[in-house]
């Protein structure tokens, strides 16, 4: 029987390069977006290409309710559930200064990339932890996307880094708790990565890469996040839980 893996915000950009490898290691996949599944039909359909039977679960993860709909159609469809991407973001409607940002802005970030991730979580370990008490042989994992933001302050997008540091604390968190059922909670952390998200920021990083910020002078591509994930999704690293993958062309590396 295949595993089934749940990508959230997987029918574009780095969620769907994620959902691609996984796909590709033999995964069927419950993909999560905000469209509608006919704006999303040939992300969908190139994943069962790759031999995956994908299931779209359209919603706000932000929602609780659209949270709970999104694992029962996962339940009613798969039965099953073996590993949770947390995947899906928001970006600042605007950047601003940390001095003039709103707490509207704020509070719509954190609540999708921050509050969404860490309740959906918190009901997927719950039922992956049933699962293994049914199924001695169970195996799952949990991964989320954070970011070079986590760490690295941006003054114009402050909601954001606050957000990202917080999933970083969730993983260690939730690899602390899940330890006990050797389900391991690992972080993949991406720099700079070509995508519609930064696709208004072009001519900024353009220059920024050729000028060094980076060890290797390209952009990171969504293939790039989807292998990493895709090694920690096989169980290739199951003695790592809690630690943080670095997906980031040597941008963080400390250099003179």
């Amino acid at each position: 029987m295949k595993k089934v893996a749940f990508v959230t915000g997987g029918s574009r950009g780095i969620g769907y390069g994620i959902a691609e490898h996984l796909a590709r290691a033999g995964f069927d996949l419950a993909i999560n977006g905000l469209r509608p599944e006919e704006a999303a039909q040939e992300a969908l359909n190139r994943l069962r290409a790759l031999g995956a039977e994908v299931l779209y679960c359209p919603g706000d993860v932000a929602s609780t309710d659209a949270r709970a709909a999104m694992l029962a159609q996962i339940r009613e469809r798969f039965g099953r559930l073996n590993v949770l991407i947390n995947n899906a973001g928001v970006a600042p409607k605007e950047r601003r200064d940390i001095l003039e940002a709103t707490e509207e802005s704020f509070q719509n970030v954190l609540t999708t990339n921050l509050q969404g991730a860490y309740f959906l979580t918190q009901a997927t370990a719950n039922w992956m932890i049933a699962q293994q008490t049914e199924q001695p042989n169970f195996w799952g994992c949990i991964v989320n996307v954070s970011s070079v933001s986590a760490t690295v302050a941006s003054v114009n997008r402050g909601e954001y880094c606050v957000a990202k540091a917080g999933l970083s604390m969730a993983t260690q968190l939730f690899a602390a708790r899940l330890g006990e059922f050797d389900i391991p909670v690992y972080e993949v952390r991406p720099g700079v990565i070509r995508t519609d998200m930064t696709s208004g920021v072009t001519d900024k990083y353009d220059k920024l890469i050729a000028e060094g910020l980076t060890v290797q002078k390209r952009w990171g591509l969504p293939d790039d996040v989807g292998r990493a994930v895709a090694a920690l999704a096989r169980g290739d690293l199951p003695y790592s839980t809690g630690q943080v993958i670095q997906v980031d062309g040597g941008l963080t590396l400390a250099r003179l």
